[in-house]
């Protein structure tokens, strides 16, 4: 394979990847077009006020509300859908209309705090005897590794910066650096997309969570593009190790 077929192949690779982890940053930072539509995980909590009424056989009052401007966390009222990003998370009274919290650097994945710090104080103390003991409302657990995961994606993303830049002069170490670079961002990925995968699946088990007698929970998790933007990422990475390889070895210069 000719040297410059290397190059170019891997460099594409690096490009589409690093830009695919740019999306992945910007989701969820407000309620735009581009960042609306990127997610690390969904929360649907449409049906949950229809759990609590068959749970309890009385009408729920005042659980939601219609007003997409108020803010979160301040017991305004659930929102129908809550979707996480890496650096805030938004939430919407419909598939449009919301609101998002202030960007924070590693930002805690906490879902149940986020729906339970806009219900009234009477829902939140059911909710916290439905819900005990779950993935779901361990906050601390869930937290924890969304944060360690962000660093591992942030990480690889500046190593896939590094292995895009360097690989394009022809120069044997430049070759040998984004070789490097690019094994580096293709492993811290692959981790931040694996325990972001995980945490989100062991949320999915609130899914089929019962309240009483067989009614469901009627909230859903649900995986976001953002993860699956993540691990395209890490394949692109991944495959432009070899060209990068290749490049490092059989250059001379």
């Amino acid at each position: 394979m000719r040297g410059e077929y290397c190059v170019g192949g891997a460099s594409f690779l690096s490009f589409v990847a690093l830009l695919l982890l740019i999306f992945v940053h910007v989701g969820q930072i407000n309620t735009s077009v581009v960042p609306h539509g990127i997610a690390m995980a969904k929360v649907n909590t449409s049906g949950f006020g229809q759990a609590l009424s068959e749970s309890f056989n009385d009408p729920i009052q005042g659980l939601y509300t219609d007003n997409y401007t108020s803010p979160l966390g301040e017991r305004n009222g659930l929102r129908q859908l809550y979707e996480f990003g890496l650096y805030s998370y938004c939430a919407f009274v419909n598939s449009s209309a919301g609101t998002c919290t202030n960007h924070t650097i590693a930002d805690s994945f906490e879902p149940y705090v986020a729906i339970t710090s806009d219900m009234f104080f009477n829902y939140t103390q059911f909710s916290d005897s439905m819900f005990a003991h779950t993935t779901f409302m361990d906050s601390s657990y869930l937290g924890y590794n969304a944060r360690v995961a962000y660093y591992f994606i942030l990480i690889g993303t500046i190593f896939a910066t590094i292995a895009l830049f360097t690989g394009v002069a022809r120069r044997a170490l430049l070759f040998f650096i984004s070789t490097a670079s690019s094994i580096i961002a293709a492993l811290f990925i692959l981790i931040g997309a694996a325990i972001w995968t995980s945490i989100v699946k062991k949320c999915e088990g609130v899914n089929t969570l019962t309240l009483t007698s067989g009614v469901l929970s009627g909230i859903v998790v649900s995986y976001g593009n953002g993860i699956y933007l993540v691990w395209a990422a890490f394949a692109c990475l991944a495959a432009s190790t070899v060209p990068y390889m290749v490049s490092c070895c059989t250059f001379r210069g």
